[in-house]
């Protein structure tokens, strides 16, 4: 056996499990990194152990000439030089074969694909790619439980999936994860909210203080009321607890 794919926790568990199974040392073998090491979510879902393949090094060929010259010297014994024996430079030490760079949108869309099936989901999972940002789409069966109250669990899911993506990624990746068409359907709901409070508002002079939302929830009210002729909106307080009050100009 000449050839042989180990995995381990770590690269170096994975190259001592390879040589184990070898029976040889690590300098007599070239390393190739197949798969990086990856905890997953929650510490548990989606990881990934380290994966290496080890192949041993052929034997040095024996050069005829030197052969033949060693065994000369043995039969006669003669006066030597340093010039019978020519120095050679040292060989180079094996090195691992470069890693493929991971494409940060694969590993995204592979996070959340293992995410929802560690939460006993079947989904699939389509990529758009726009100007400033890319839309993940997630279809299939009982999806209430990935959106969560008011898209809480899609909000947290969003957030670590773009951790995972720019770990892989040389500038900055944006991924907006969508679900039944989820945010549209919120952006709808929160905008004839925006414009049921403003006529409120603009009825009885009184201000009216939001419940806490996100940054994206927040825009989308200061948008739908930004042109009212009689109301202005800001936000107030600090994230988590930052609302939206709309009062009258």
């Amino acid at each position: 056996m000449t050839k042989v794919v180990a995995t381990g926790k770590t690269i170096e568990d994975a190259v001592e499990q390879g040589l184990s199974q070898l029976g040889t040392s690590r300098e007599r073998v070239n390393v190739t990194v197949l798969e990086q090491p990856s905890k997953g979510f929650l510490g548990f879902i989606g990881a990934r152990k380290a994966k290496v393949e080890l192949t041993i090094l052929p034997e040095p060929a024996v050069d005829e000439a030197k052969a033949a010259e060693s065994s000369r010297l043995q039969a006669s014994p003669v006066q030597l030089t340093p010039e019978d024996f020519p120095m050679e430079k040292p060989s180079a030490l094996p090195v691992a074969e470069a890693v493929d760079k991971i494409d940060p949108y694969e590993e995204a869309v592979r996070f959340v694909s293992e995410t929802a099936a560690g939460m006993g989901l079947d989904v699939e999972v389509e990529l758009r790619h726009g100007k400033d940002e890319s839309v993940m789409d997630i279809s299939g069966s009982d999806l209430g439980v990935l959106i969560g109250r008011r898209g809480q669990t899609l909000d947290a899911l969003q957030y670590l999936t773009n951790i995972v993506a720019n770990r892989h990624a040389d500038g900055f990746v944006k991924i907006v994860l969508d679900a039944e068409n989820f945010r549209l359907r919120r952006q709808k709901t929160l905008e004839n909210l925006a414009e049921r409070l403003a006529a409120q508002v603009a009825r009885s002079g009184k201000e009216v203080m939001l419940e806490p939302m996100p940054p994206n929830e927040r825009k989308i009210i200061h948008a739908a009321l930004q042109r009212h002729p009689e109301i202005r909106t800001f936000s107030k307080g600090d994230e988590p607890n930052r609302r939206v009050i709309i009062t009258k100009k």
